[in-house]
C-alpha cells in the first residue's frame, strides 16, 4: 500500500498550492499597499498643508508602486515556470541516458516512505513503464517541485498590483475629503490603524501563525513608518 503523502491527488495538491500562492500574493501587495502610502502620506502632511497635494502624490505612488509590485510578482512568477521547465527537461534527459539510476532514486524514495526494498524494486519497476508519471513523480518527489499554472505570472501580477492599489487607497481616503492635511492625517491614522489589525489578523489567520500577534505586529510596523516619514518631512521642512 502506497503511504498517505503518495496516495495525494495531483488535482488536490494543485488546488491547495494555488490556494497559497493567492494568499501569498495578496499579502505581499495589501502589506505594502497599507504601510508606504500612509508612510508617505504622513511625511507629505508633515510639511504640506494642502490634502490635494497630498492627493496627487498619493495617486502617484500608489499608481508606480502596482506597476512596480505588479511586475516583481510577473517576473518571479515567469522565473518559477522557467525554473520548472528546465528542471523537467533535466529529468526526462536523465531517464532517457540513465534509466537504471533514475529507478534506483524510486526505490530509494519509497523506502523512505516505509516500504521494504522487494516492495520498493515491484513499484519502481511498475512506475518506470509509464515514462510521464515516471517524470511527473520524481518532480514532486526527488525534486519537491510542482508544476505551475500556465497563467500564474499574469494572475499573480493582477493580484499583487490589485492589492497594492486597494491598500494604498484606504490611508489616503480621508485627503480626498478633508482640504486640511492635519485633520485628514488624524482620521487617516485612524483607519489605517484599523484596516492594519484587521489585515494583520486575517494574514495570521491564514499564514497559520497567532491572529492576534499579527495583528499587532502589522500594527505597529505601519505606525513606525509612518511615524518616521512625518518626523522626516517635518525636520526638513
Amino acid at each position: 500500500m502506497a503511504p498517505p503523502a503518495l496516495r495525494t491527488s495531483p488535482h488536490h495538491v494543485e488546488n491547495h498550492f494555488r490556494a497559497n500562492d493567492v494568499v501569498r500574493d495578496i499579502v505581499m501587495g495589501m502589506s505594502d499597499g497599507l504601510t508606504v502610502p500612509f508612510a508617505l502620506a504622513a511625511g507629505l502632511t508633515g510639511a504640506v498643508a494642502l490634502s490635494r497635494i497630498i492627493v496627487t502624490a498619493g495617486l502617484a505612488e500608489i499608481a508606480a508602486g502596482c506597476i512596480s509590485m505588479g511586475l516583481g510578482g510577473y517576473l518571479a512568477a515567469r522565473s518559477e515556470i522557467e525554473h520548472y521547465g528546465a528542471e523537467r527537461a533535466r529529468e526526462e534527459r536523465e531517464v532517457n541516458e540513465m534509466p537504471d539510476l533514475e529507478r534506483q532514486e524510486v526505490v530509494e524514495i519509497f523506502e523512505q516512505y516505509g516500504l521494504d526494498a522487494q516492495e520498493s524494486r515491484t513499484v519502481a519497476a511498475a512506475l518506470s513503464q509509464r515514462r510521464k508519471p515516471w517524470i511527473d513523480f520524481m518532480m514532486r518527489f526527488e525534486l519537491g517541485l510542482e508544476e505551475p499554472e500556465p497563467r500564474r505570472a499574469l494572475e499573480s501580477a493582477l493580484t499583487i498590483g490589485g492589492s497594492y492599489a486597494v491598500g494604498g487607497l484606504i490611508p489616503l481616503a480621508p485627503y480626498f475629503f478633508i482640504s486640511a492635511s492635519r485633520q485628514a492625517l488624524s482620521v487617516s491614522i485612524a483607519l489605517t490603524g484599523a484596516a492594519l489589525l484587521i489585515f494583520g489578523f486575517v494574514k495570521g489567520r491564514f499564514t497559520g501563525s497567532r491572529p492576534v500577534r499579527g495583528a499587532l505586529q502589522t500594527l505597529v510596523i505601519g505606525a513606525l513608518a509612518a511615524g518616521a516619514a512625518f518626523l522626516l518631512a517635518k525636520a526638513v521642512s
